[in-house]
């Protein structure tokens, strides 16, 4: 079993609604990839935010702005042999292109996974509250109910999450990895 060490980078951005399971997603898979020896890095959306995009709003430019840094930092990583995993939400294709055309600029892997979990799943989840302060008129701009979310149309990897177990969503992302000589 190789250690990892000898293999090359990747960003693995996984984007879907609040709520779809992307971070927890990531976070088991950088288990499971560190558990083998491979370095990998999960850069949380909401962490990114505190720390290098504070100030930041949530208008499509600062959005924007806020996905173009997060794939520049993923490349940096993905470049020097981590796997880089980045759960945000990344609503807009344009941005999402963006980042890729970077990656494919360089060199560096880019696999996209979206995170396809359905608004009333989402809802019912509500990890942090968002749909519940939206539906309270509290907040506004939530991404997939009174702000778009550009779906990928041609994404590596699609994962409906509801009906799958978190094991099994990380599997898939996992195995895609292998497939592509990365894990």
């Amino acid at each position: 079993m190789s250690s990892g060490t000898d293999l090359p980078g990747a960003t693995v951005w996984l984007t879907g609604l609040p709520s779809a399971g992307k971070t927890t997603i990531a976070r088991a898979v950088a288990d499971r990839l560190t558990a083998t020896g491979r370095r990998a890095e999960v850069l949380d959306g909401d962490e990114i935010r505190e720390f290098l995009s504070a100030g930041l709003g949530f208008s499509r430019e600062d959005r924007d702005t806020n996905v173009r840094r997060i794939g520049f930092v993923a490349e940096l990583l993905a470049s020097n042999g981590v796997i880089a995993l980045v759960p945000v939400i990344a609503p807009y294709a344009a941005s999402r292109k963006a980042v890729r055309a970077r990656h494919d600029a360089e060199g560096t892997a880019y696999l996209e996974v979206h995170v396809a979990t359905p608004v009333e799943v989402c809802s019912e989840r509500d990890v942090k509250g968002l749909y519940a302060r939206q539906a309270a008129g509290e907040l506004s701009g939530l991404t997939g109910v009174d702000d778009p979310y550009e779906a990928p149309t041609d994404p590596e990897l699609r994962i409906e999450t509801h009906g799958r177990t978190v094991a099994e969503s990380a599997d898939a992302v996992y195995a895609l990895l292998t497939e592509r000589g990365l894990a």
